[in-house]
């Protein structure tokens, strides 16, 4: 096995489980070397808690690119999640065309939106620069919400087949080569991720958990990152990390005092045990 290196760039929330406190131990569980550009320091999430700090990097993230730059430091992959401006999707963007290795592979979670809304912090500039990001990138990972804002289709909680496909093929026409889009259910008892890779589409079913929690976003992009860079095929990695974040719930269920977040380092065991 080859041994590979990600960059994952986002921020860090230094208490709640999400970000680059997720994705650091679940990369580096699958084995890969893991390298972070933290795009803002937060003491906690925002979900939740009240009168949280936050830290803005965008203007150390330069520095830092340019000295990488000067070393020869390259990756096998960069996988970003949330970025806080307009001017962060400007130097990743730079990065996917500077800093990979022969054979580089780029990965997108356009964190941005879920219920239909778009986070507070973003507004319509936002998504249309996101939209050069997602063109510019060979994997992206967004769940219904923020592909219809990529795409300019209605948002809608009931949807059929057609209302997918449709939403995929939208996604195309902005330039999207391979798609993982997440949180597609057809059924009150199910939910499931769809991938779209050339001409062929598949889609997992996995079973639904009522209660949603923060953070199964980056755990999952993660997982999908992860089991990418060892090797999986983009539908096996997508479902290995479907699976991988359902136990991850369940686990932390029944805890009300665990609700910033879930419980996803005892499950590492089975993540690394399906790679």
């Amino acid at each position: 096995m080859s041994y590979k290196r990600v960059l994952t760039v986002q921020d860090i929330s230094c208490v709640g489980q999400c970000s680059l406190t997720v994705a650091l131990p679940i990369l580096s569980a699958a084995g890969v070397e893991t390298s972070i550009l933290p795009s803002a320091v937060l003491s906690t999430h925002t979900a939740g808690f009240t009168g949280y700090t936050v830290r803005d990097l965008t203007e150390d993230m330069p520095g830092i690119i340019a000295h990488w730059k000067k070393e020869n430091i390259r990756f096998d992959a960069i996988y970003t999640g949330y970025l806080g401006s307009t001017r962060q999707i400007a130097l990743v963007k730079e990065m996917f065309s500077t800093l990979g290795k022969p054979g580089f592979a780029s990965i997108v979670d356009p964190a941005m939106a879920d219920g239909g809304k778009l986070y507070p912090a973003f507004d319509q500039g936002y998504v249309e620069e996101m939209k050069g990001l997602v063109a510019a990138a060979d994997i992206i990972l967004p769940n219904i919400t923020e592909a219809c804002f990529l795409t300019g289709l209605d948002y809608r909680e009931d949807y059929n087949e057609d209302y997918i496909e449709e939403l995929i093929a939208r996604l195309r026409g902005i330039g999207a080569k391979t798609v993982v889009l997440t949180g597609v259910g057809y059924s009150a008892q199910t939910t499931g991720v769809v991938t779209a890779e050339g001409e062929l589409t598949r889609y997992y079913s996995h079973r639904r958990i009522p209660k949603g929690s923060h953070g199964t976003g980056d755990v999952y992009a993660s997982a999908f990152a992860g089991a990418f860079l060892r090797g999986k095929s983009v539908y096996d990695a997508a479902a290995l990390a479907a699976e991988y974040t359902v136990r991850c719930i369940e686990n932390t269920a029944g805890d009300p005092e665990h609700w910033y977040g879930v419980k996803f380092e005892p499950v590492l065991p089975y993540y690394i045990e399906q790679l």
